[in-house]
């Protein structure tokens, strides 16, 4: 009770604040969406839809009513050329940046600056792992069983969920492949039910009416409430491009707080402006 006979409440800690303990205690993890790689010039998902059109003399309309077309484009391709070796060829030629061109990101900068001891993305592209070879930073990339096994530890583990380009085979970007990793039994799944458990979560660059994410952000609330721990659960967090009402309450709901930008500030600006207050509470800690 205060002196006037009031009750004091316990305010929670800002997220920048929660997100810094959690990272010198070494038990938070990234999660790294497309919006990332496209604040540094990677092409949208429109250019591949735009691509696979032409590659397969394809009017426009014909993925008019489809959610996240190119996963139906994709798998239309693998069916009429046999497998999708090209189509990973040609994203790798196309989706490569310049490294001068991600040293110079401050995105990408304090994202290895903040020394997150694990990274999931569901992007293909290398500019994570380019990041910390520009900055000299050591890193593990983990596509499947064999890498979690190997991969060192004390450094950055970067988890390439969906795959790369180094491997046809890990590389989630047909619609079978996003349907069979519904199950979530996947190798890299079990990987990150175990880390989700323990630590503190931040999801950057991803567009919140995707399914997708939104299947991973439920699950991990199911595995809390089916443990009969969920009051236990490490906070998570979500930074949006733009705030809406009706997706934070249903994620709310999931125990995910949602971060956005100011109302005067571009959605990369206030994302970049957001990690580095991060990346300030620990300098001051240290």
């Amino acid at each position: 009770m205060s002196a006037n006979g009031t009750e004091l409440r316990n305010e929670e800690p800002p997220a920048d604040e929660i997100l810094a303990t959690a990272i010198r205690r070494r038990s938070a993890i990234l999660f790294v969406g497309a919006g990332a790689s496209m604040a540094v010039g990677l092409p949208s998902w429109q250019s591949l839809i735009d691509h696979l059109l032409d590659e397969l003399h394809l009017q426009p309309d014909v993925i008019d009513g489809m959610h996240s077309g190119y996963q139906m484009l994709a798998e239309y391709y693998r069916l009429k050329r046999g497998g999708i070796g090209p189509l990973r060829s040609w994203l790798d030629r196309n989706w490569r940046l310049d490294p001068a061109r991600i040293a110079a990101s401050r995105l990408h900068q304090v994202i290895v600056e903040l020394n997150f001891p694990t990274i999931y993305t569901t992007n293909y592209d290398r500019n994570l792992e380019t990041a910390f070879d520009v900055l000299g930073r050591p890193y593990a990339k983990i596509c499947n069983a064999k890498e979690i096994a190997s991969a060192a530890r004390g450094i950055t583990h970067i988890i390439k969920f969906h795959g790369d380009f180094d491997d046809d085979g890990a590389l989630v970007l047909t619609e079978t492949d996003f349907l069979n990793r519904l199950a979530f039994n996947s190798p890299l799944d079990v990987r990150f039910r175990a880390d989700a458990l323990g630590s503190t979560l931040l999801f950057i660059g991803y567009s919140m009416s995707d399914p997708n994410i939104r299947l991973l952000l439920h699950r991990i609330w199911q595995t809390w409430e089916e443990s009969g721990h969920g009051q236990d659960r490490p906070k998570s967090f979500v930074f949006v491009a733009q705030r809406n009402p009706v997706q934070e309450a249903v994620l709310a709901n999931w125990g995910i707080t949602t971060i956005g930008p100011p109302d005067d500030m571009a959605a990369d600006e206030g994302l970049t402006r957001f990690l580095l207050t991060i990346r300030q509470r620990l300098d001051c800690e240290e």
